[in-house]
């Protein structure tokens, strides 16, 4: 009995372990380019109160919405392009930009601008453009050894929702048709609602609340069960940039959240991809409501985000592991 007690407590263990990538040590922080808090709040606004509403029955702002993010690139320097493609008749376009040298390896760091039916979703995902575009302002300043690519997805929302038309699925495909190596992904994905109160963060299942904090002031990692070692990774470098508390989750792709935004599409390619977020309707009682507006938003925090997301893109890039190798065809 002590043998099978003894398994099974170690079967426990190391799904803790494989599943939230523990860090036992101290890590440094080390200098890092600051994030403005109000350029953040600027780009929050703009695309959730003048391009409001931005889903699928407003073109218009989507296309409004799309030149903004194109404008941003081009004036962090990046090499410019858009991806269009057609849907039921209308065309539709992902916002790219390239830094760095121009390798066909790369990492890609992308985040959705279309919102879910008429709302003005500041953190969904409003937060994770903004981000995304003082990331560039970022990179503009890197050397960098490996090619960064940032995407500014559309048609992530329902109805197109783990369908062909995401925007995210559409990049990923011409990805993989191109043999291009990617070493990983960063989904950008609601970064920008925190809050100290008690009992303000919800799990997926119940028996994690004994393993995370209570309250919804952190920032999560999501990967797949395949990808532990990568996640570890990412968190190292987004916890030695900021004081911001940083935790992950490795699960199986059937527990609900796991897939709900564009990483997913690169899984489906066979490329490495994690999700940063708030965790959304898990502590954002805002989500998908009318109230999902930009005074909501923690700009203070979402920039250590920015800046966690900046330190993990270099340290990718830079990375000598075999762990972050790329995956090729």
């Amino acid at each position: 009995m002590s043998l099978v007690v003894c398994g099974v407590v170690l079967l426990l263990l190391l799904t803790w372990v494989w599943g939230t990538q523990p860090l036992f040590f101290t890590v440094e922080r080390p200098p890092l380019p600051p994030v403005s808090p109000a350029q953040l709040a600027t780009h929050v606004r703009m695309l959730s109160e003048t391009f409001f509403p931005r889903d699928i029955t407003h073109p218009d702002n989507l296309d409004r919405a799309a030149t903004y993010i194109r404008h941003a690139f081009e004036r962090a320097r990046g090499r410019v392009s858009e991806q269009p493609y057609t849907v039921a008749g209308r065309t539709y376009r992902n916002v790219l930009a390239l830094f760095g040298p121009d390798t066909k390896e790369r990492i890609v760091v992308g985040a959705h601008y279309d919102t879910a039916g008429i709302r003005p979703g500041a953190d969904d995902n409003a937060s994770g453009v903004a981000g995304l575009i003082e990331l560039a302002s970022l990179l503009r300043e890197t050397s960098l050894p490996l090619c960064v690519e940032l995407v500014a997805f559309t048609l992530e929302e329902e109805p197109h929702l783990h369908h062909a038309p995401m925007g995210s699925a559409v990049h990923a495909t011409s990805l993989r048709q191109h043999n291009i190596p990617v070493r990983v992904m960063f989904s950008l994905e609601m970064i920008g609602y925190f809050t100290d109160a008690p009992h303000s963060q919800r799990f997926p299942l119940p028996f994690l609340a004994a393993v995370y904090p209570s309250q919804g002031n952190f920032i999560a990692i999501v990967g797949n069960l395949s990808q532990g070692f990568v996640t570890r990774q990412i968190k190292h470098a987004m916890r030695s940039a900021s004081p911001l508390p940083v935790y992950s989750f490795n699960a199986p792709r059937f527990v609900p959240g796991v897939d709900f935004s564009d990483h997913r599409n690169y899984w489906q390619a066979g490329y490495p991809a994690v999700m940063v977020t708030d965790t959304a309707f898990y502590r954002n009682e805002h989500y998908h409501t009318m109230q999902d507006t930009a005074d909501t938003l923690d700009y203070q925090r979402m920039a250590l985000v920015v800046q966690g997301v900046y330190a993990a893109v270099v340290a990718s890039a830079r990375a000598k592991s075999p762990l972050l190798r790329s995956v090729s065809p």
